[in-house]
């Protein structure tokens, strides 16, 4: 059984149940997302890019090492030049939730693996697999959607891609 970190600290706001609006979104809300689909595969590349880096929690960069929501905010920047906050339920916060039957690559994935809602994340490949910076003892790899461990702590999936 794997042991995961948390990622970086708690927002001072809690994020709603996923998959989900929060409470007063409306479908105009205001999301976070790339400016293209293109970018989706552009994310995806440089997570593959980053396998093997070494754990830090709060590491927002490779050098330093990195904790699940410090790479996929460091990707982000790196391939958009926009910023994402630095924890995973702020970032849950500020992307837009999608159906787990839509799930694209690129896409992201969350997971209560700490007691509380978005504790976890990474980002999903296809082939129902995603990459992550696991834990203390660990890199940056890539699991399967569908072990038993993730499965069971599988909350929700939120898209980096615009609308439309």
């Amino acid at each position: 059984m794997a042991i995961l970190a948390g990622c970086s600290q708690t927002p001072t706001r809690q994020a709603s149940h996923p998959g989900k609006p929060y409470a007063g979104a409306s479908s105009s809300r205001n999301w976070f997302a790339l400016p293209s689909d293109d970018h989706a595969q552009e994310v995806v590349l440089y997570a593959l890019g980053l396998l093997d880096t070494g754990y830090r929690f709060g590491g927002k960069n490779p050098e330093a090492g990195l904790d699940c929501s410090g790479m996929v905010s460091y990707i982000v920047e790196q391939v958009s030049g926009r910023k994402l906050p630095y924890n995973a339920a702020g970032i849950a916060e500020r992307t837009r939730p999608i159906a787990s039957h839509a799930i694209r690559p690129g896409d992201l994935v969350f997971f209560n693996t700490l007691g509380r809602s978005y504790s976890h994340m990474g980002i999903y490949l296809g082939d129902g697999r995603f990459i992550h910076a696991p834990n203390s003892r660990g890199k940056v790899r890539v699991d399967r959607m569908d072990s038993r461990y993730y499965a069971d702590r599988f909350e929700g999936a939120r898209t980096l891609l615009p609308e439309g």
